[in-house]
């Protein structure tokens, strides 16, 4: 027997049954209907031509309204990622530090006896503790190149390769080496140190700040000339993030000359070392423009005589020469404006063996 709202002869076979109607308790009621899409045409509607049987509703003015600020959404968050996207990562807020004046000390090294030579510098080379060094650029060979906290891979790199560009051009270029020209280097030089470059070959001071010699290996080209221009080079590059705005590059190489007096082609060669310590900086700009700040110099070259002056010129001992009695420039305690004047004593075994 049915249920009290079934039909008298039972619920039709294959309609849902009283138990089955899943939707006997929903109620439409006024608002579900308002809220509906679609709203059927009255009687009187749809005896016009060509009327359908429903209308489609405009939407609700609150949905409007949401779907706005959703798309308003939409486009705030797309551009936020495009922004981010094109802003750089290792891009840094704080300002650059200034740009500071080089710091230079260069120390002749004196030697203990006459300096020795030799018929051919491949001679010279071979019983030198140079020896085993590389042959120009290849002596100054870069690190790995690995990203730090600010910068990346790529700019340590550029920092990397422009350092050696400027040691190669300053220390290896036989124009510079010979002093006929400083361009070389120069191009390298940060804009805001090229006022010192320039005074420093303008006008040569042995102040600590501009001596010719701080900034490139330098030879008096009236007095000598290279023998081999196989320049022997052992050093290494080391590189440090100052600060989120700033890379410093470390250098300490040692450049080994084979040298002659100029205007003579049958003379003994005597080898002239120089040391070179180098600190580097580079901002961003620095690294767009394949710049270098050139912070220190610290150099150390012989055979030299103490009494010789090294500013203009590196003026080496030459073969069978002996150092000029008499000491180094005296040293003015009263000037805090004016480095003191140093020398050294070469080491024996730092010559070629006889």
């Amino acid at each position: 027997m049915g249920g009290p709202g079934d039909p008298p002869e039972g619920t039709p076979e294959g309609g849902p049954g009283g138990a089955e109607d899943e939707y006997r308790s929903v109620v439409f009621d006024e608002s579900f209907v308002r809220a509906a899409r679609l709203q059927e045409y009255s009687a009187e509607e749809r005896m016009a031509d060509h009327a359908p049987a429903v209308r489609r509703r405009p939407l609700h003015r609150g949905l409007v309204r949401q779907a706005m600020v959703l798309a308003l959404l939409i486009a705030v968050a797309f551009g936020t990622a495009v922004y981010m996207g094109v802003r750089h990562p290792y891009d840094s807020a704080e300002a650059p530090r200034p740009v500071e004046p080089l710091r230079m000390t260069v120390i002749p090294l004196a030697p203990q006896g006459r300096v020795p030579g030799g018929t051919d510098a491949e001679t010279l080379y071979a019983h030198s503790p140079a020896a085993q060094f590389d042959i120009g650029a290849e002596g100054v060979p870069l690190p790995a190149a690995r990203a730090t906290a600010h910068f990346s891979d790529s700019q340590v790199m550029t920092a990397l390769t422009t350092a050696k560009d400027y040691i190669v051009r300053s220390s290896l270029y036989p124009e510079v080496l010979t002093g006929h020209e400083t361009a070389p280097a120069r191009a390298l030089v940060d804009s805001d140190q090229l006022a010192q470059f320039d005074q420093s070959f303008a006008r040569p001071a042995a102040d600590g700040r501009h001596a010719p010699t701080g900034w490139v290996v330098r030879l008096d080209p009236a007095r000598d000339r290279l023998a081999d221009d196989r320049i022997r080079v052992r050093g290494v590059l080391r590189l440090t993030e100052a600060d989120p705005a700033t890379l410093e590059v470390s250098a300490d190489h040692t450049f080994v000359y084979a040298l002659r007096p100029t205007g003579t082609a049958s003379t003994p060669v005597s080898l002239l070392t120089v040391r070179r310590a180098l600190t580097f900086r580079f901002t961003r700009d620095d690294l767009r423009t394949r710049q270098v700040q050139l912070i220190t110099a610290y150099v150390e070259a012989g055979p030299l005589s103490c009494a010789a002056d090294s500013t203009s010129y590196l003026h080496p001992l030459l073969a069978g020469q002996a150092p000029h009695p008499g000491a180094p420039a005296g040293t003015d305690p009263y000037r805090t404006d004016s480095p003191a004047s140093l020398c050294g004593t070469l080491a024996t075994g730092s010559q070629p063996r006889a």
